[in-house]
């Protein structure tokens, strides 16, 4: 009987959190969904998803974001990789202090960043400055404000949180292992191809995943340095919502389940390779 009572008020104590998920979360997707497929004038159709797919602008917004993420989050996790690798081999002193700096500077992102990128990048910034005094011209083969200037901002805030994430999975690659497969014969580069790299695979796809959805669906950090004129996902949907002309809820709705679809698609493409990775290695 008393089991059941606790029972009972731990149960009462999920209440809260299944209110949460399904008005915050739940309820606004299935709502989202429904949208998608309102075309004014015209009932359900999918008329929202031929445009986004057939219209030059909205396509141009969906290769965006699909690039950007992918670069950003292919030399973040390569960064990530390395900078995990270094601070697990630290003295647990100088770990600490890193992880509280990469801690730190993941959550420095949106507005902040932008404007720090501007001031050290910009077309008046500090660099761009001091190299004109010395006859060089920055501007003409770097732009903050491209698709280029982007992906480098977005490598900066990709980089602390892919150390963060991948910084655990360098705990199974102890100095033992490398010790053994040095007595045995193997190189360095033997190692990291027949042992580390297949240890540390399941974790650096999930980190890729993560960042690649990270990238995705920034919106602050883009619009605080274009001013909402770089064309992304998460751009043309604000822009579908709350911009000054041209409102459109019902395509930004068809954009934002094109945009979860991606990250699902990801996802599942994330774990069909762990799971073929995992196969093949038991064979």
């Amino acid at each position: 009987m008393i089991f059941k009572k606790e029972k009972f008020i731990m149960l009462l104590g999920f209440i809260p959190f299944v209110f949460f998920i399904i008005n915050f979360l739940i309820l606004p997707l299935i709502f989202i969904f429904i949208n998608s497929f309102l075309v004014e004038g015209k009932g359900m159709s999918i008329e929202n998803y031929k445009t986004a797919f057939t219209n030059p602008f909205y396509f141009q917004s969906i290769q965006n974001s699909i690039w950007i993420s992918l670069m950003s989050s292919f030399f973040g996790i390569l960064i990530a990789c390395l900078g995990g690798y270094s601070i697990s081999r630290l003295s647990p002193k100088l770990r600490s202090r890193f992880l509280m700096l990469s801690n730190m500077t993941s959550n420095f992102a949106g507005v902040p960043l932008a404007f720090a990128f501007m001031i050290l990048l910009g077309s008046s910034g500090v660099l761009p400055i001091l190299l004109h005094k010395i006859g060089f011209d920055l501007s003409k083969v770097f732009t903050l404000y491209s698709g280029t200037g982007l992906i480098l901002v977005y490598i900066y805030f990709q980089i602390p949180l892919g150390i963060l994430l991948m910084y655990p999975a360098f705990d199974t690659i102890t100095e033992d292992c490398i010790h053994a497969a040095t007595l045995l014969g193997a190189s360095k580069i033997q190692f990291w191809t027949k042992i580390g790299i297949p240890l540390l695979y399941p974790s650096i796809l999930g980190t890729f995943s993560i960042l690649f959805a990270n990238a995705m669906g920034a919106y602050a950090t883009v619009y605080a340095l274009t001013t909402g004129s770089y064309n992304v996902l998460p751009i043309r949907i604000g822009a579908l919502v709350s911009g000054d002309m041209f409102l459109n809820p019902n395509m930004a709705s068809a954009l934002a389940v094109i945009l979860g679809s991606i990250l699902i698609g990801a996802t599942l493409l994330n774990e069909r390779l762990l799971k073929y990775k995992g196969g093949e290695s038991h064979e």
